[in-house]
């Protein structure tokens, strides 16, 4: 491990030597090995030019699948974007054929994260899955602040080293995305292992006339951008210093803010032309998307709160920097509130991803984050998660029923022997799919769409009528694939797990073995063992997968109502006595008191079993 280390250290200073502020190509086709080393998080990752084909668009391309295994009938449809700088939704159109470039920014490092980070890193894992579905080749980067107001604080607090501290929550990041079963990016630089690029941007704006120095502190000065304010539609003298420091009277103007901070005793700090010191929040993010993606790309994402100041400090230092700076699109997703007030760390309202997915199911939550536009605000309660849940143990199930009686019956089918009906119905579903999604990732619509298709299911395998079906097989095995396509691309179908067996994941060394999948998403991190683990640890399949997050829900659901499942056992034993001596009256009690509790009891001939559902009390109030 300490090999690693310093493997590591010295690929970053190689990279930071040879850095070059406009890099010439956006996608290099094969990257340095000392990116490999120093900035890559996962071993042999495929070059930016990984993708051998366009996107499918031509005719002769029908049929074919895209880049999650999702079969295009038609050709590849025009994505609209909503842009936060023309206040509109505008066609998409990538500076280079085929090839996103992405930049979103990341968590300041110096707690768990939030519920309102989870709604900001899942909506462009969406947009990085979609584009990656049509076809495109992404490059998808997204850093860490790993040096701030912040972290010193609360390092201080703890009495901690503040990169230490910063390091240590970083991993725990990556943690919660890999639970959230959000893909990792194909870059995640820290601002910490970029301080030349930061340094060589900060004296090209000085250079510019764009930027002035006091007493070892270097300030942008508003006043010499004019165009100041254009991404949050401010006037200058609305503006304010900032959102993470205190005004200083030595700035020529308020709205003025910092490129360069001198260092104080016992903070960390980097030698610069200026003293020792260390960068500004917003320079950082300027620097690390030019050194990654150049001065001019396709898409910045980030939340809405990010739009002033960041994002409009951002525009005004890249342009100060390289007048040919130019961002395609900007997009901003909406607020987690709580009882309509937005969910943030200093108001002291937030919940940790940690502590929903202690109660909640991870799919549940992601399910629930995506259930409404990205552009609007979500509140957060129980009844929203408790429906979540709900919907995903209903797919789920589906699948799983549907799995299992296809694995009774032989499934050789041609081509043609669909019938129409169920073709209808699959084929609306994936237009559907492919508008919706197009039109800016309106993501509740498709989850709405699911739902004939997986009544279709259920009809098949439960009615009689269906039951009876001609080419039964063949209609649940092609509606079982589309379902299981759709969430793949949505992230609600994690194979990218499995994709990844016995391989390095964030940096870390893996195998994923059954009794991980009793804990959740919570991949087993362990540096030491290497690539030859048997296959018993790694022949996971899909099919165990669907059993086990069942289970999981269950026991989610078991955990909030203070069950265990042998008192839920007790239960139905209890009720079925009642019901043998005619006691009908305390047979309906129990299970009444069991539906409070989000316990439903469901009779068959086969005797009664139990799955969750949404507690009485709530589904009231829905």
């Amino acid at each position: 491990r300490e090999t690693k280390r310093e493997a590591a250290k010295m690929g970053t200073v190689s990279l930071l030597k040879c850095y070059r502020p406009l890099f010439s190509t956006l996608f290099p086709r094969s990257p340095p090995s000392t990116l490999h080393a120093a900035i890559f998080r996962r071993k042999n990752l495929r070059s930016f030019c990984a993708c051998s084909s366009p996107p499918l668009t031509a005719e002769k391309d029908c049929g074919k699948s895209g880049a999650e295994g999702f079969t295009l009938k038609n050709s590849a449809p025009e994505v609209w974007l909503h842009n936060t700088m023309s206040k509109t939704k505008q066609l998409f159109k990538p500076k280079v054929e085929f090839k996103v470039g992405m930049y979103v920014c990341g968590v300041t490092a110096y707690d768990l994260s939030h519920i309102g980070h989870a709604r900001v890193y899942i909506n462009f894992d969406l947009l990085y899955r979609y584009f990656k579905h049509l076809g495109f080749e992404v490059c998808y980067v997204r850093n860490f602040t790993d040096v701030d107001d912040k972290i010193i604080a609360r390092a201080k607090e703890l009495g901690e080293d503040p990169i230490s501290l910063s390091r240590h929550y970083c991993e725990e990041f990556c943690r919660d995305m890999i639970t959230l079963n959000c893909l990792p990016p194909t870059v995640e630089p820290k601002v910490s292992e970029h301080m030349p690029q930061i340094i060589d941007m900060i004296e090209k704006i000085l250079n510019n006339g764009y930027a002035y120095i006091v007493d070892g502190d270097v300030y942008f000065n508003v006043e010499k951008f004019p165009e100041y304010g254009k991404l949050s539609s401010r006037d200058l003298e609305d503006n304010r210093a900032g959102e993470r420091v205190a005004v200083d009277l030595r700035k020529k103007n308020p709205a003025d803010f910092a490129l360069w901070k001198s260092s104080k005793p016992g903070e960390p700090f980097w030698e610069s032309p200026w003293g020792p010191g260390r960068p500004g929040w917003h320079i950082e993010c300027s620097a690390m998307s030019a050194a990654y993606l150049g001065y001019s790309f396709d898409i910045h994402g980030g939340g809405i709160d990010l739009v002033f100041p960041h994002h409009e400090n951002e525009i005004a230092q890249s342009c100060a920097a390289c007048k040919k700076s130019d961002i395609s699109v900007w997009m901003h997703n909406g607020f987690v509130t709580i009882d309509s007030v937005k969910m943030s760390k200093s108001l002291g309202n937030f919940f940790t991803i940690r502590q929903v997915i202690d109660i909640y199911h991870p799919l549940a939550l992601r399910y629930f984050l995506m259930s409404a536009h990205y552009r609007s605000p979500v509140n957060y309660s129980n009844i929203q998660l408790e429906s979540a849940s709900d919907r995903i143990f209903y797919i789920y199930e589906t699948l799983h029923e549907c799995k299992s009686f296809l694995k009774q019956h032989d499934q050789t089918t041609r081509k043609d022997s669909i019938p129409p009906d169920t073709l209808n119905i699959i084929d609306k579903f994936h237009d559907v799919f492919l508008t919706s999604m197009s039109d800016d990732l309106h993501t509740p619509v498709v989850l709405a769409g699911m739902s004939d298709p997986l009544k279709s299911i259920n009809d098949l395998l439960h009615t009689r009528k269906g039951k009876k079906q001609q080419f039964r097989i063949e209609s649940l095995t092609a509606l079982e694939k589309s379902i299981g396509d759709v969430l793949t691309v949505l992230g609600l179908m994690p194979a990218s797990y499995y994709e990844c067996l016995n391989g390095d994941f964030y940096g870390h060394s893996f195998v994923v073995t059954p009794a991980l999948l009793a804990i959740g998403f919570n991949i087993e991190i362990n540096p030491t063992i290497n690539n030859t683990s048997t296959q018993s640890e790694t022949a996971i399949t899909m099919d165990c997968y669907k059993f086990s997050v069942l289970q999981q829900l269950k026991e989610k659901a078991l955990k909030r109502a203070n069950l265990t499942e042998e008192k839920v056992l007790e239960k139905i034993e209890e009720r079925a006595a009642a019901r043998i001596e005619k006691d009908y009256a305390k047979s309906d009690a129990i299970r009444k008191d069991l539906a409070i509790l989000g316990i439903t009891l469901m009779d068959s001939p086969d005797g009664t079993t139990w799955r969750p559902t949404i507690p009485l009390p709530l589904q009231e109030l829905l």
